[in-house]
């Protein structure tokens, strides 16, 4: 990738005049996706947002500052979530996500100690590929779902169905059409038009909306207005809305942790990228181990919240890339704001009345982008199917995560779908005999060169 001159080191700070503008756009990046997923998952959006924040200001003091990445809410464990909240409820989730954040510690350790062949060993791309297109295509009933039928029954619509694909089309536009940055928010663009598109359909209830606005207008004092403006997020905290002892099961971490391993590969895949667009080597410096270790914390920070499990989005990368603004600063900026938006109420209320229909139109794009990554993930390391060992573990994991195939372990614990399908990946690449062949000859954990940044040229540092 070519190497241009930043217009803001990782370490500057921005003018303050800049820094809000430059803020707020990261916030748009993340905006659509991070809201998505508790909308699909029952979480609440306003603590997405709170989590992501905090988890992201964790993020940069684990990293030491050196890494611009913003955090926001998972895609991989959407379908964990929804499957652990029918059984246990909101609380179980959470408790899942404490695992999957521990897990990442120990992953975090581990590379610290060991470096990343034994990563490489039971995570190469001819496992992960398929997992990640088991995680998208298990999505897909949902998206359809959503578009489809009125919400909480089985009844077919053919206004919500229209507004899904219209907020699908628009969302395409924006994502082929737009350039620079607006070519990154093509989710916000989607949301935004389907939801303007559904007023007219007169699918969306604006009650809370008004609700909102009319304690805003009639507050008398500036205690008021601001009691009005704010409200606390429907937070779910441990030891206080439930107790994590009696919420655990071993079905919650069979059914959740095993993809922390998929993720974690996603996670290494997006620093390799984000030190190609910055110029530095993060892999080595800070260090995988911190920048995983990060990702942990945010985990578990919003584990404590009531919020989705964290992951570091490309949609912010892609900002950097564009602005070429690699400051901490600003992505920092960005998550005080995300944090002050979860605590306004009307961005809450105009959240909240979001219909269904226009989260299943960017969901069905959405979705089969993620299966896609993993079928581009086989291209791009050069993963031969004309092997036959490559053929069998792709084809087993592909046809046992997506047919939802489980495994009754006792009455209260079961082993399913994604999860089922990630374990059995790793088993058959580790017992089969041989290597996978036609990958990449390039490790896909190796760092890549690093490039002296305008800073470290200045003080002479190759």
């Amino acid at each position: 990738m070519k190497q241009h001159k930043a217009a803001l080191e990782v370490n500057e700070i921005p003018a303050m005049h800049k820094w809000l503008t430059l803020s707020l756009q990261h916030l748009f990046a993340m905006f659509g996706a991070t809201i998505l997923v508790p909308f699909l998952t029952g979480l609440s959006p306003a603590v997405a947002l709170v989590s992501s924040g905090f988890g992201t200001l964790a993020y940069l003091l684990i990293t030491k500052g050196k890494v611009p990445a913003y955090l926001g809410s998972s895609f991989a464990f959407i379908a964990p979530i929804i499957a652990v909240s029918e059984s246990s409820g909101i609380a179980g989730a959470m408790v899942g996500s404490f695992f999957i954040g521990i897990v990442y510690g120990l992953v975090a350790l581990l590379i610290s100690m060991f470096g990343t062949g034994w990563l490489m060993k039971i995570l190469p791309p001819v496992v992960v590929g398929p997992v990640i297109i088991v995680i998208g295509l298990g999505l897909a009933s949902t998206a359809i779902d959503m578009a489809m039928y009125i919400p909480g029954s089985e009844t077919y619509s053919g206004t919500h169905f229209t507004v899904a694909l219209v907020t699908l089309a628009i969302t395409i536009v924006a994502s082929i059409f737009f350039r620079g940055f607006f070519s990154l928010v093509p989710i916000l663009f989607g949301i935004v038009g389907g939801y303007l598109f559904a007023l007219t359909q007169g699918i969306v209830d604006t009650s809370t909306i008004q609700a909102e606005w009319a304690a805003i207008t009639s507050a008398e004092s500036l205690g008021g207005f601001i009691a009005a403006l704010f409200q606390m997020p429907e937070f779910v905290i441990p030891f206080v809305d439930f107790s994590p002892f009696e919420v655990f099961s071993w079905e919650i971490i069979f059914l959740m942790v095993p993809l922390a391993l998929v993720t974690i590969t996603e996670h290494t895949g997006d620093q390799m990228v984000l030190s190609k667009v910055v110029g530095r080597n993060f892999l080595e410096k800070p260090g995988l181990h911190r920048s995983i270790l990060g990702d942990g914390a945010a985990t578990v920070i919003a584990s404590f919240l009531g919020g989705p499990p964290n992951t570091t989005y490309g949609e912010n990368i892609g900002v950097l890339a564009i602005t070429r603004v690699y400051s901490v600063f600003v992505i920092g900026g960005a998550a005080v704001i995300a944090i002050v938006f979860g605590f306004i109420g009307m961005i809450t209320a105009i959240i909240g009345s979001i219909p269904s229909a226009v989260m299943g139109g960017v969901s069905i794009l959405l979705f089969g982008i993620i299966a896609s990554s993993g079928l581009r993930m086989l291209i791009d390391n050069n993963i031969d199917l004309g092997e036959k060992r490559n053929l069998i573990i792709s084809s087993v994991i592909l046809v046992i995560g997506v047919g939802g195939a489980f495994i009754q372990v006792t009455d209260n614990i079961q082993i399913a779908g994604m999860a089922l399908s990630a374990i059995i990946g790793i088993l058959l690449n580790l017992v089969l005999p041989g290597q996978a062949k036609g990958e990449s000859e390039t490790n896909m954990f190796e760092a890549p060169k690093e490039e002296a940044s305008r800073e470290e040229q200045k003080h002479g540092v190759a």
